[in-house]
């Protein structure tokens, strides 16, 4: 069994270990996500929302590029949020 430690999104480093847990809401269901791997790099990406905006009015999404844990490494990208819980996991 692991421990696991809170972290902010500015602390990341690429190589470290992490859990991301994030609130998923429809309709009137919700539920959590999990998912385990390893930081590959973090970004920080220009969003297009699907509002009109004055072409001077940007729009960001941080991002956490992550190698997942299994049998095939696979790539995924983690866009977050305010319900998004990063833990350092050791």
């Amino acid at each position: 069994m692991s421990t696991a430690t809170v972290v902010r999104y500015e602390d990341l480093q690429p190589g470290q270990r992490v859990r991301i847990t994030q609130r998923v809401k429809v309709g009137f269901k919700i539920w959590q996500t999990e998912v385990l791997g390893v930081v590959e790099r973090t970004e920080r990406r220009r969003n297009g929302l699907h509002v009109k905006r004055n072409f001077d009015d940007r729009a960001w999404t941080d991002l956490i590029l992550l190698r997942k844990e299994g049998k095939v490494a696979e790539e995924t990208t983690v866009a977050l949020d305010e319900y998004t819980r990063i833990e350092l996991l050791s």
